[in-house]
């Protein structure tokens, strides 16, 4: 039977493929006698190889005459850059001796600590070699049995070349001894590894090497030896050049240096010209980002990512990157094992995560002998007499490992991995400590920082902050240094330990150290303070670097905007640090005085608008009962004509007008088109008091035109005669795919096209203003799906904008150009993604799709009809009361009808998909038609069949109507076409979002194929356009587009997308279960949330029972008062009907989640499907019976207000998307406008975040907008249309501002 080493691939086993043993002496004098005249050393002035062995060579016979011996330790420290540094540490291994470097600049106290630990005989300072020791080392080399060498001090490769302590990040600072065997191994394997291939030939004299780092990390050795190994030139850099980032672009270039090794935190500081000649670039030591990767690999420049612990010799496994490659840690060195292991010290299988351990030619040793022991204990599943475990967790795959994260419970803070233990010890040993705890706590702005508790023994005496700071600065690195907090006594657990959670933050006396900034740098700086609870030093710090995250940004800007009204989000990104953005914004108009700016003044929704409206909907439900009416009375006469005893008889005649007037596009269209026209009739373009006449009279027509029917028969030909009834013009060849609005004013030109989800309406509320305008869009132009055209929006000859934009109607937009975004603004001249001729009229079509609409129009009546028979089959089998009945079976029927729809939709998409493929065809054409329909489909399906979205069982629903889904998928509300979509493993596609599709222009329709790639999130409205395709672990943020070209880790938010920065969430929970509850549930919690998800089928079930007990209620009335009581009747019972929806959704709302509060809540919780299921009773219930037809009035705030909305008097709002209704607050006489998204949540790596939206009173949220989490509309301000209020931001009082993100909006 195999063993568990046949798990391992082989390529992870490359410890029999070790180079021959030799010491690093061998190697630097063998490349002396290759190369004798290159340079091998440059610091202001070369030194050639001959000259710098001759010169080692006399300092080592010096050190023997000092009684240096082979196996002794040097201690070096030295000022870095200088040249007898280098000859001090090869002397050092030419005496055979080990070399033990400290920083130059670290404490006293830390050298003293290292040359202690590691017992030196002798040290090398710039003052000179001194010898300390007095006798033989006890553990020198015994010699006695040696043969007689030529040079008996010369080092042997098994004799130690090196001793370097750990950084003192994990606990105490451990000393590693590296032999030479190891070493010298690990120079000729990487040898094999870099530029074998390169154009330029492998490394040689010709190449100069930066040497930039310090000699106590042991990534020195590699800067040094990738010169001295290959017959290269070091040169060595001052440090504060190589930390500064921009300066070192000259001086790489003016020192001709070809080759860095370096970590990628400075790398992604030095610009990319800095670069330019450089054609080898290893990084290592910390995670290196994708972009990183894109930026500086190149076809002349290799770079390399490498891995390895100082307790394996430098590097134990290195991966050439190569742009759009994942980032790995790579394959193994040649002499090196690697092997990936479970918690029982097993092999993991592909693809598993565990511990990597290492084993090899490269493994070095503690001077701590019990520490080593420990450390590298045999592996016994490998066979392995030494290994040692990285603590580092990786995931094993067939080209590389992936890096994953730290196994143990170390807190990193700046990158580094810290044991606090350590910083405990150092803080307790404080001067006039009594009590003291250490804690990581997060700034506001999401940064990771190290707090010192303490509690004073003699409070009289006081704390000397200072002194501390310094005596703290001596024994530890500076990044472990934490910032220090008084307090009269430490809270304490019953146990007697610190309560940690307990611990005061942010911070009192955090603040601004730097004394030259200018007011407004100053004045910034202390909002940054504020903000991010660090302190800022000087005009040159990052917000982002400081730990600035989008919801911090928002929040400062928020700050700024107090003074500086003007100031966007963007602006921020755009210009972090201090000095930059200080400059900005002193050219920016501070806030006017307030008599220069008179406060608007917004009237509340009167009483009287009120009423008018309640009195309006009598007929308005009156006209939407008539199908009902209609359909039941057809039902019940052919029921008694098939003889059923309970069924009534109406005359046919009646019936059929019924039928044709209230149900077919022929009584509809007229209806609501001439309807609304003639409640419309006379209303100019101009601005109109909020609940005026003119007002009520578009909110009247637009319930009417929906009451009607109208627009849901309005296919892609048919509603073109629609729009004319309203009093659109209409040219001929027009593609119309989106509703036209009421008021009639719009014109659309020859060969126009306006793609799905257009709003043409034509007019928005701004505050108590209603702005009524026309619409002109002239011959040829294209309107991109959910674009927005405000009143007067002209788009002239053959223009296009793009999908997604605003366009405001402040300029004109002329023939031929391209605009997008919101604002649009002009991006180009338009595209001729189509043919350029017009295609032939095919006037069959027209019929064709008049046909599917109605068809599409009457499949959930099909579906109804099914559920129906069911239900009064089985009142009949029982016999009991008809009424009863018929609601007690209706969850039954509701079951039936849902699955009829579930089947006539899969069949509908499935056969319509058949053969369908990317590319271009006219609309009037068998393909242009099936794209039409199937897009229809899909979008009815998602509000239909709702329970089945936003759950597990998505995915596996649009897979089956034949889209490329992958595993771990979250899709909630998206349309797509699903055969021309792919959506990788892990990704997430919010609310709303618009995958793929279709575009129009000039009678052609075109589509593409579509993917979003792995772990990708498409956030709620986004869109990712036909043929587009998302890179892995990227982000499209709310109400954004994804861009033409996207590269794998971006994110990307706006219109027109823009990049942004992007943090990851982290989710409070208990040890090694963030990834359990976001990306990898167990079964049972995937279990748990199945039961919760199929409770979603309450909503259709109940909501059945109401068209059952509504029907019943209608039949009823026509037995006891005949049809035209009954009829007359008809809107007030569905409007009854209506209050009990909207009562037990409200019921269910509470029962379920209770009060909403701001909280994080991971995906995989029962919070997060407790809330879907309640939500799922506002969409199926109480949406299609009470909201939709509530729109804008009294009623939709009562409704609102029950739901937990705090709502002020007087406030028209047109939407009821409020997820989390208790952490919504609406002032008194605010606006929020149709299609807008009050978002209090946000999914981000998938963790729930939810907090508050605020819109005070008078403000005006306006129409297709949302408002993220932690976001307040100041008092009397205004958020035009298409607008995205970013999380955290606040928009000041008395203001205007539009845009996605917005900005301020001069109208």
């Amino acid at each position: 039977m195999a063993g568990p080493e046949s798990l391992v691939p082989q390529q992870y086993l490359l410890g029999s493929a070790a180079p021959r043993p030799r010491t690093l002496w061998d190697i630097i004098t063998t490349t002396a006698e290759m190369h004798p005249d290159a340079a091998a050393l440059d610091d202001g002035e070369i030194i050639t190889y001959s000259e710098l062995i001759h010169e080692v060579e006399l300092w080592a016979t010096e050190l023997h005459a000092n009684g240096v011996r082979r196996g002794d330790r040097i201690g070096i420290r030295m000022t870095s850059g200088k040249r007898e540094l280098y000859l001090a540490i090869l002397a050092t291994l030419a005496a055979g001796a080990a070399y033990v470097p400290v920083d130059a600049d670290d404490p006293d106290e830390r050298a003293e600590m290292v040359f202690g630990e590691a017992d030196i005989d002798g040290v090398f300072t710039d003052e000179g070699f001194r010898f300390l020791r007095d006798s033989a080392r006890p553990d020198a080399p015994d010699r006695s049995a040696e043969e007689p060498a030529e040079n008996p001090n010369a080092p042997r490769p098994e004799d130690t070349a090196w001793i370097i302590f750990t950084s003192g990040s994990t606990g105490k600072p451990k000393g590693v001894a590296v032999s030479h065997r190891s070493a010298a191994a690990f120079v000729d394997a990487e040898a094999s590894l870099f530029l074998v291939n390169h154009p330029h030939g492998p490394l040689g004299p010709e190449d100069r090497v930066l040497a930039g780092l310090s000699v106590a990390f042991d990534a020195s050795c590699e800067e040094m030896w990738l010169a001295w190994g290959h017959g290269g030139c070091l040169v060595p850099a001052p440090r504060s050049l190589v930390r500064s980032g921009m300066d070192l672009g000259p001086w790489l270039i003016r020192r001709d240096i070809t080759v860095v090794s370096t970590v990628p935190t400075l790398a992604g500081l030095w610009p990319a010209e800095a670069l330019d000649n450089i054609r080898l670039l290893i990084v290592g030591g910390e995670a290196c980002s994708q972009e990183l990767v894109d930026r500086l690999a190149t076809e002349d420049r290799e770079m390399w990512n490498t891995y390895g612990p100082t307790e394996a010799t430098v590097v134990a496994c290195a991966q050439q990157m190569l742009p759009g490659r994942p980032v790995s840690i790579g394959l193994p060195l040649n002499g090196w094992d690697l092997v990936v292991v479970d918690k029982q010290g097993m092999p993991v299988e592909m693809g598993g995560v565990g511990e990597l351990v290492i084993g090899g030619v490269g493994l070095a040793s503690y001077l701590d002998p019990t520490k080593d022991a420990e450390k590298y204990a045999p592996l016994e599943s490998m066979g392995w007499q030494r290994a040692y475990r990285t603590g580092d967790h990786v995931r094993l795959e067939e080209d590389g490992l992936y890096f994953v994260g730290r196994v143990d419970d170390q807190v990193k803070i700046g990158g580094r991995r810290i044991e606090l233990g350590e910083v405990e010890a150092n803080v307790a040993a404080l001067d006039n400590v009594y009590n003291s705890a250490v804690a990581v706590q997060k700034t506001p702005g999401g940064e990771s920082v190290l707090v010192g508790y303490v509690s004073l023994e003699d409070e009289a005496k006081g704390f000397d902050h200072e002194a501390a700071h310094a005596r703290l600065a001596e024994t530890m690195p500076a990044a472990l240094v934490p910032r220090i907090c008084v307090m009269e006594e430490l809270p304490v657990r019953t146990s007697g330990k610190v309560d940690k959670k307990a611990l005061p933050w942010p911070l009192p006396g955090v603040g601004v150290e730097s004394t030259t900034l200018t007011e407004t740098e100053k004045w910034l700086a202390e909002l940054w303070v504020e903000t991010l609870g660090v302190s800022v030093e000087d005009e040159n710090a990052d917000f982002f670097s400081l730990g600035g995250t989008s919801l911090a940004a928002a929040t400062l800007v928020g700050h700024i905007r107090e003074r500086y009204p003007t100031v966007a989000v963007r602006d921020l990104y755009d210009h972090p640090r201090l000095g930059s953005l200080a400059e900005l914004i002193a050219g920016a108009e501070p806030r006017p005085a307030a008599a220069d700016a008179p406060m608007r003044e917004v009237t509340k929704v009167g009483f009287g608008t009120r009423l008018a409206q309640t009195l309006i909907q009598i007929p308005v439900m009156t006209l939407a009962a008539s199908s009902w009416l209609a359909w039941l009375m057809l039902g019940s006469t052919v029921a008694a004509s098939l003889g059923f005893e309970w069924a009534a008889a109406y005359p046919w005649w009646l019936v059929i007008a019924m039928l044709i007037v209230f149900v077919t596009p022929v009584g509809r269209i007229p209806i609501g088109g001439y309807g609304a026209r003639l409640i419309t009739a006379g209303i100019k373009p101009g601005d109109y008091p909020r609940g005026g006449s003119t007002h009520l009279r578009i909110w009247a027509a637009e319930r009417w035109a929906n009451a009607s029917g109208a627009s849901s028969l309005a296919g892609a030909t048919r509603v073109n005669n629609y729009a004319r009834t309203l009093g659109v013009k209409v040219k001929r060849g027009v593609d119309l795919h989106s509703l036209p609005p009421v008021t009639g004013l719009l014109t659309l030109g020859k060969h126009a096209a306006i793609e799905p989800e257009v709003d043409l309406s034509g007019y928005w509320l701004d505050g108590d203003i209603l702005h009524v305008g026309a619409i002109d869009v002239k011959e040829g132009a294209r309107v991109g799906a959910r674009s927005t055209l405000l009143p007067g929006t002209v788009v002239g000859k053959y223009a296009h904008v793009e999908a997604g934009s605003t366009v405001t109607g402040r300029k004109k937009i002329k023939d031929g150009q391209r605009w997008s975004g919101s604002p649009a603004q002009k991006v180009g001249r338009s595209k001729h993604r189509f043919p350029s001729h017009t295609p032939k009229r095919r006037p069959w079509w027209v019929a064709i799709y008049d046909a599917t609409s109605v068809l599409l129009a009457i499949q959930p009546v099909v579906a109804l009809a099914v559920g129906a028979a069911i239900v009064l089959a089985l009142v009949h089998s029982t016999g009991g009361d008809s009424f009863v009945g018929a609601i007690f079976f209706a969850p039954v029927g509701a079951l039936a009808a849902f699955g009829t729809y579930m089947l006539q939709t899969w069949l509908g998409v499935r056969i319509l998909s058949l053969g369908i493929s990317p590319g271009v065809a006219p609309v009037r054409s068998a393909k242009g038609w099936r794209l039409w329909a199937i897009e229809r489909l899909m979008d009815e399906a998602r509000t239909k069949l709702f329970p089945l979205y936003a759950s597990q069982l998505t995915p596996a629903w649009l897979r089956s109507l034949g889209a490329e889904i992958g595993a771990n998928v979250e899709i909630s509300t998206a349309v797509m076409i699903p055969k021309l979509t792919e959506i990788k493993e892990g990704a997430f596609l919010a609310d709303d979002t618009m995958i793929g599709g279709y575009e129009l222009g000039g009678g052609w329709m075109r589509t593409g194929e579509t993917k979003v790639g792995k772990r990708s999130f498409v956030g709620n409205s986004g869109i990712t356009a036909p043929g587009r395709k998302l890179s892995k672990n990227s982000l499209v943020a709310v109400l954004s587009s994804t861009p033409k070209k996207t590269k794998a880790g971006a994110n990307w938010w706006g219109a027109p997308p823009e990049r942004m920065r992007r943090v990851t969430v982290e989710v409070d929970s208990p040890a090694n279960s963030g990834e359990a509850l976001t990306y990898n549930p167990g079964f049972a919690v995937k279990a748990a949330r199945g039961v919760v998800e199929t409770m979603r089928l309450l909503a259709p079930m109940f909501s059945a029972m109401l068209l059952a007990a509504t029907l019943s209620v209608y039949d009823s009335l026509l037995d006891a008062l005949g049809f035209p009581l009954t009829w007359l009747l008809s809107g007030l019972v569905l409007m009854g009907m209506g209050a009990v929806a909207m009562a037990v959704t409200v019921a269910v709302k509470w029962i379920c989640v209770g009060k909403h509060r701001a909280a994080d809540h991971p995906l995989w919780s029962a919070f997060v499907w407790l809330n879907e299921l309640q939500d799922t009773f506002v969409e199926v219930v109480a949406a299609p019976w009470f909201f939709q037809h509530t729109y804008g009035s009294g009623e939709i705030n009562l409704g609102l207000r029950a739901l937990g909305v705090e709502i002020g008097r007087g406030a028209w709002i047109d939407s009821y998307w409020f997820p989390e209704t208790d952490l919504i607050r609406v002032g008194e006489a605010a606006t929020v406008g149709p299609g807008t998204v009050v978002q209090t949540h946000l999914f981000q790596d998938r963790v729930m975040s939810l907090d508050t939206v605020t819109i005070q009173d008078g403000s005006t949220l306006a129409a297709h907008s949302v408002a993220l989490p932690a976001s307040l509309i100041g008092t009397a301000s205004t958020v035009g249309p298409g607008s995205l209020v970013m999380r955290g931001d606040r928009v000041p009082t008395n203001a205007v501002w539009q845009g996605n993100p917005i900005e301020p909006w001069k109208r």
